[in-house]
Order: structure tokens, then C-alpha cells, then sequence
């Protein structure tokens, strides 16, 4: 899959598996792209699997900013 398709899929994936809505998993996948976060995955096509983007989209949400829990609600 292309570098959006991975990103498109790590943001549907944090809405089901985490029940976010759609804006708090963009904002959580537009972070971690901001961090770096994703800049092999750029690189490195072999990296853009399924099962890369469900580990990716579990990663992610454990490091979301817990500091303000509110902004992630649906």
C-alpha cells in the first residue's frame, strides 16, 4: 500500500479498535507523523502491512497524550 493508504489505515484501525472518532484518531496519526514517527514506513515500503499498521495504531495510542484525555473523546 502507498505511505497514505498506511496512514489511512492506522487512523481506521484506532477507530476500531480503540472507539475513537475519526477527528481524535487523525489527530493522534497526524502527531505521531509530526514526531517522526512514520518516516521509515516513508522509506521502506515492506513496512506498510496490515499487521504493521494494527501494531502501529496499538503504539500510538498507548503514547497518546494523557495529559489531556478530553480532547480524544468522541
Amino acid at each position: 500500500m502507498t505511505y497514505e493508504e498506511y496512514l489511512d489505515e492506522v487512523t481506521t484501525l484506532m477507530t476500531e479498535m480503540y472507539d475513537l472518532s475519526d477527528a481524535a484518531a487523525i489527530k493522534f496519526v497526524m502527531r505521531a507523523q509530526a514526531g517522526d514517527f512514520f518516516t521509515l514506513h516513508d522509506d521502506l515500503p515492506d513496512m506498510r502491512t496490515l499487521e504493521r499498521a494494527q501494531q502501529d495504531a496499538k503504539t500510538i495510542y498507548e503514547q497518546r497524550n494523557k495529559s489531556r484525555p478530553e480532547i480524544f473523546k468522541k
